[in-house]
């Protein structure tokens, strides 16, 4: 792949998340600029992504002699040092003009300040995390799940127990549970098949069955969808 062709990341700051997402980019293609002051961390990377360097990335003009200035996207992830957080931020996004700086953020204020100092967008992994599991714990039927927006959100659930048998137009879902149904998988035995494929029906029509092992993709508010049977 030409390298012009290639998404330009540098991550800076090497701790769990910060190496994690390094090697992930670099797996899927994207040309990766790994950056910590710990030359420890910087030699555990160096072999997994095209540019692993030790310095001070509250250093202008170190960044500048690693051409972070040409990036696509710089994400601080520094963990502990708030301070050379802010300041790598500041430098990313106001002096060098990096299209898009992504912040890792470890409180809520943190990511309100991050947010005010011009970040385009600050994620805090933990709370994510556990968001995620306290969701998956809570409602164990949903296999993942995507949030639009502001309390609206998409899920792929295994078909709750009470749906199997029951036609889309028995279940009334818009009227009962102020939920739609997008699409439907469903695994089918090809008749010489010796496992199963999935098929999809991307627009499930009123007189379509559930199947006890269908997975159904299904879009509400938060509240309508936590109001499915969970059994």
């Amino acid at each position: 792949m030409p390298f012009a062709s290639q998404q330009r990341v540098a991550v800076i700051g090497l701790g769990r998340f910060g190496m994690a997402l390094a090697r992930r980019l670099s797996n899927h293609g994207a040309e990766v600029v790994a950056i910590d002051a710990d030359q420890s961390l910087v030699n555990e990377v160096q072999d997994d992504v095209g540019i692993a360097v030790r310095l001070d990335s509250t250093d202008e003009s170190a960044l500048r002699s690693q051409e972070i200035d040409r990036v696509n996207c710089v994400v601080v992830a520094i963990g502990e040092n708030f301070e050379a957080a802010l300041l790598t931020t500041v430098i990313c996004k106001k002096n060098l003009l990096v299209p898009k700086v992504i912040c890792r953020a470890q409180t809520t204020l943190h990511a309100e300040i991050f947010g005010q100092i011009g970040a385009d967008e600050v994620i805090q992994p933990e709370k994510t995390a556990g968001d995620m599991l306290g969701r998956r714990l809570a409602h164990p039927r949903i296999n993942d799940y995507i949030t639009l927006g502001e309390g609206f959100t998409i899920v792929e659930m295994l078909a709750p127990a009470a749906f199997a048998g029951k036609t889309l137009r028995e279940l009334s879902l818009r009227l009962n549970y102020q939920v739609n149904l997008i699409a439907i998988r469903r695994e089918s035995a090809e008749p010489v098949a010796t496992i199963a494929e999935t098929r999809l029906i991307s627009v499930p029509g009123p007189n379509d069955r559930i199947e006890a092992t269908d997975i159904l993709l299904l879009a509400g508010s938060e509240d309508s969808l936590a109001g499915l049977p969970q059994e």
